[in-house]
């Protein structure tokens, strides 16, 4: 693969979804040469590489196409880095055509993440190919595979059959929402709690358990950013609608009830499929585009019962603390609630909606337009 005569740098490669990274351990780079082809990159430069200030170079057939017209590489102080952009959205299983990987490429396990949908931070590959990081890890460094076979096909049996009922709790949610609305209309809003109150607490308890996921290794992620998501759902559901019976006859419970459950009912099928890699490009499509109207809305829900819950909780002083106690300890509710609402609704929304916008880019490859490489 390589020119006769030139020496071969240490290479680090890693990968997500969307892109391939390669690091070439070469200091204080000289007149870098670089060829980019669909699936070849060429490339030699004089610098001070692990046999001294030489020429180095080489020649990758990569395994399939990337994009050549948004890829580009950076020549950096202590080594070049590439970014290359795949034309499919895919893991692969190998870098190269040739199953024989030369000895001077090596793989970079600290940069081998995939982007979670509802994380800002990344998982590595075991959330969606488990035995693929082992497989690659124990050919790299000569480890034997922690984990059986059968311990991935438990996991992976699993995480379906927990997405499998969630999306099943949500889909009843659903179907008994619009029943009971396209029997009855608008009268059947104020019954929408005592219709499926009960199996929202039953998906929303259960949810608890996506918390736990990376704590035990199930996905990998913050466990904090978990707690955040699903306790700002459950704070909403436990605190503002089953903690004030007033509430639970408003028409805005039937909206959010709905709104709530639509995106599960798309967001639940999505992961069951990547549980065993499939890819579906419709339900693809559907998770990363039915967001855009649904997201909005389920805030402005969420906040409208955040105003109308106000007024109730200063009446009873329900999950307030008053003075004087023995703890000498106060705490008002209420203001929690607006301070929420004035302070960080607005916020939070914008950084929920920015992040799905990113992954949406990502998963349905938008790109901008860039520069040819250079």
């Amino acid at each position: 693969m390589d020119e006769e005569g030139t020496l071969s740098p240490f290479v680090y490669w890693a990968q997500t979804d969307a892109t391939i990274t390669l690091r070439i351990e070469l200091r204080n780079v000289q007149s870098p040469q670089v060829e980019l082809e669909d699936q070849q990159l060429s490339f030699s430069a004089v610098g001070h590489g692990a046999q001294g200030e030489k020429k180095y170079g080489f020649t990758l057939h990569l395994l399939r196409p990337i994009d050549t017209e948004s890829s580009r590489y950076r020549v950096l102080e202590r080594n070049v880095e590439f970014s290359l952009n795949k034309v499919h959205v895919e893991f692969w299983p190998r870098l190269l055509e040739d199953s024989k990987k030369p000895a001077w490429l090596k793989i970079d396990f600290d940069k081998w993440t995939h982007e979670e949908d509802l994380s800002d931070e990344a998982r590595d590959i075991n959330d969606d190919f488990p035995g693929l990081y082992e497989k690659m890890q124990a050919e790299e460094l000569g480890w034997p595979s922690k984990r059986g076979v059968s311990g991935e096909s438990l996991k992976k049996v699993y995480l379906f059959l927990y997405n499998l009922w969630q999306f099943v709790g949500f889909l009843y949610l659903t179907v008994v929402t619009c029943t009971r609305y396209l029997k009855n209309g608008q009268d059947s809003m104020a019954g929408t709690y005592a219709a499926v109150g009960w199996m929202m607490r039953l998906c929303l308890i259960t949810q608890l358990l996506e918390v736990l996921h990376p704590m035990v290794g199930y996905t990998r992620g913050p466990v904090f950013t978990s707690l955040v998501q699903v306790g700002g759902r459950g704070v909403i559901f436990f605190c503002l609608i089953e903690g004030e019976e007033r509430m639970q006859t408003k028409p805005v419970i039937f909206y959010l009830f709905l709104v709530w459950s639509i995106i599960e009912l798309v967001r639940y099928p999505y992961y069951m499929l990547r549980v065993y890699d499939v890819d579906n490009g419709f339900i693809t499509w559907l998770r990363y585009t039915l967001w855009i109207p649904l997201y909005p809305l389920g805030f402005i829900l969420e906040g409208v019962i955040i105003i109308r819950s106000i007024p109730y909780f200063e009446e009873t002083g329900k999950f307030s603390v008053s003075l004087p106690n023995s703890l000498n300890f106060g705490f008002y509710f209420p203001n929690v609630l607006r301070i929420y609402i004035l302070i960080f609704f607005f916020p939070a929304m914008y950084k929920m909606m920015s992040h799905m916008y990113q992954q949406r880019k990502q998963k349905l490859q938008i790109r901008p337009r860039t520069k040819k490489l250079q």
